[in-house]
C-alpha cells in the first residue's frame, strides 16, 4: 500500500524552504532598490532608474510569489477542488503585466532623454552596475531552486536573471560614457532593458494565458497522443478527449474510452494501461478514464459542450414538464 502521509509533509517542508528563500530575496532585493534609485537620482542616469524601476518589479513580484506558494501549498476542499495551485499563474499573470507597463514607461522616459541628454555620472552608473550584477546573481540563485516546474517561480527567476543582464549593460554604459562622452549611450541602454523587460513578459504572458484558457500543452502532440491510446489493447475507438494544465508542471486529462463488454477487473486494468502510458511518455499525473461499451459514443473526438449543455437543458426541461 502506498504511504499518502509522507508525500504531503514532504511538499509543505519544500513550500516552507521556498518561501524562506523567498523572503530572503524579497529583503535584499528591496534593500538595492533603495541605493540603486537614490544613485540614479543623484547620476541622473535613466539606466540605473529604468533598473531601480525594474528591480521595483521584482520586490512586488517576489512578494506575490512568497503569497502564492503558500497558497498553493494549501490542501483541496470542497469549494476548491482541484485545490489553490493557480495561485501561482494568477501571479505570474499579474508579475507580466506589470513588466509590460513598466518597459512602456521606460521607452518613454527614454525617448524624451534621447530629445535632451542629461549630463550623466558614469562612475556612479558603473560602480552601482556591478554592485547590481551582484545583488541580482544572489537573489536569483535563491529563488532558482524549483523554477524549471512551477512557472510562479519561474516568473520570479526570469525578472531577477534579467536584471543581471541589465546591470550588466548599465556598466558598460557607464564605462562607454567616461571614454566617449556620449550621454545618449544612457537612454539607448534603457531601451534594451525596455526590450529585455519585454521579451520576458511576453514568454510569461503567453504560458499564463494558454494555462488559464486550458490550452493543450505546447510539448504535446495530439495526434500522437490519440494514436498511441488507441494503440492500447482493449481501446477500441476514444472519444471527449481533453487535455489541459493547472499549472505548468500539472497536467490533467480526460477521455471517453469505447471498450468491449468487459467485467470492472478487466476494466480497471485497461485504466491502469492508460494511466501509465500518458504518466509516463506525456507527464500527465492525473487522469480521469470513463469506459464505455459500443454503441454509447458520439461521433466526435473532441467533445461539443456547447452542444452537451444545449442537450442538458432540454433534458431539464423535459423532467419538469
Amino acid at each position: 500500500m502506498r504511504d499518502h502521509t509522507a508525500a504531503p509533509a514532504h511538499g509543505a517542508d519544500r513550500s516552507a524552504s521556498t518561501s524562506a528563500r523567498i523572503a530572503i530575496a524579497l529583503s535584499v532585493t528591496l534593500a538595492f532598490v533603495i541605493v540603486e534609485g537614490l544613485a540614479g537620482l543623484g547620476a541622473h542616469s535613466l539606466a540605473l532608474l529604468s533598473d531601480a524601476g525594474h528591480n521595483l518589479t521584482d520586490v512586488v513580484a517576489l512578494g506575490l510569489s512568497w503569497y502564492a506558494v503558500r497558497i498553493a501549498a494549501r490542501p483541496a476542499d470542497a469549494g476548491k477542488t482541484f485545490g489553490y495551485h493557480r495561485a501561482g499563474i494568477l501571479v505570474a499573470l499579474v508579475n507580466s503585466t506589470v513588466l509590460v507597463l513598466i518597459a512602456l514607461a521606460i521607452f518613454y522616459q527614454a525617448y524624451q532623454r534621447f530629445l535632451s541628454a542629461p549630463a550623466v555620472q558614469a562612475n556612479v552608473l558603473a560602480g552601482v552596475g556591478l554592485l547590481a550584477i551582484l545583488v541580482n546573481a544572489g537573489t536569483a540563485w535563491l529563488v532558482h531552486s524549483g523554477s524549471q516546474d512551477d512557472l510562479n517561480l519561474r516568473s520570479s527567476f526570469i525578472h531577477l536573471a534579467g536584471d543581471v543582464l541589465a546591470a550588466l549593460g548599465a556598466v558598460l554604459a557607464g564605462v562607454a560614457i567616461a571614454v566617449t562622452h556620449f550621454n545618449w549611450l544612457d537612454p539607448l541602454v534603457g531601451v534594451l532593458i525596455g526590450l529585455l523587460i519585454l521579451w520576458n513578459a511576453w514568454g510569461i504572458l503567453r504560458q499564463t494565458v494558454d494555462i488559464l484558457l486550458e490550452s493543450v500543452p505546447r510539448d504535446i502532440d495530439m495526434a500522437q497522443l490519440v494514436r498511441d491510446l488507441q494503440g492500447i489493447a482493449g481501446v477500441q475507438r476514444i472519444h471527449d478527449l481533453h487535455v489541459w494544465s493547472i499549472t505548468q508542471s500539472l497536467r490533467a486529462l480526460s477521455v471517453h474510452i469505447v471498450t468491449d463488454d468487459v467485467s470492472l477487473s478487466s476494466g480497471a486494468g485497461l485504466q491502469h494501461d492508460i494511466s501509465a502510458l500518458v504518466g509516463q511518455k506525456y507527464n500527465i499525473a492525473h487522469a480521469t478514464i470513463q469506459l464505455e461499451c459500443v454503441g454509447c459514443e458520439p461521433a466526435t473526438l473532441y467533445c461539443d459542450m456547447t452542444a452537451d449543455l444545449d442537450a442538458a437543458h432540454s433534458l431539464g426541461s423535459s423532467t419538469a414538464r
